[in-house]
């Protein structure tokens, strides 16, 4: 019975009276929690605890299956719509040509319209470790080439052989 998320029925609760509300959504009061046992057998439902934390707590008469179907429904149902941000990652060298850095640009401007966030990235390798300002400018052109649905998360910085930035969509209306 662990699986009914703390939500006790029938013979699980213990207290000795209830504010009962029956199949039908009518207050009955405070009730001996045996009588309302009773009226729930009567009925062939379940007698469930929502809210335990009242004095007393307050149970209704209802068919727990159906009940915890319908819980488990609105939770799905919630998580539906809920958005799941993306880290998507660009990676590209200093040394990128021109039709590349477009190429690579209309992705990141892609990520950025599907609500994903953007890390581009630029690799330096060798000698090329020496001259890390040209990340620099790669990264600035990428910018410039977006149109302005973006904002930059983090500034570009190194990161040992690695300079990247993060972005990520701005806020849609």
């Amino acid at each position: 019975m662990a699986e009914n998320k703390g939500l006790r029925i029938n013979e699980q609760i213990r207290v000795r009276e209830v504010r009962l509300i029956d199949d039908e959504g009518e207050q009955k009061g405070i009730v001996p929690t045996i009588e309302a046992l009773k009226m729930a057998k009567e009925r062939e439902l379940d007698l469930v605890e929502v809210a335990p934390q009242a004095n007393p707590p307050v149970c209704k008469i209802l068919d727990y299956g159906k009940y915890r179907f319908e819980q488990e429904k609105k939770l799905r149902d919630s998580k539906k719509n809920q958005k799941l941000l993306k880290l998507k990652e660009i990676r590209m060298q200093p040394k990128i040509g021109a039709g590349d850095l477009d190429f690579k640009s209309k992705h990141v401007q892609e990520f950025l319209a599907e609500g994903n966030k953007v890390k581009v990235t630029i690799r330096f390798r060798g000698r090329e470790l020496a001259h890390t300002e040209l990340g620099y400018d790669v990264l600035k052109e990428v910018l410039k080439r977006l149109d302005d649905e973006y904002v930059v998360e983090k500034q570009p910085a190194m990161e040992g052989r690695f300079m990247s930035m993060t972005l990520s969509p701005k806020a849609k209306k």
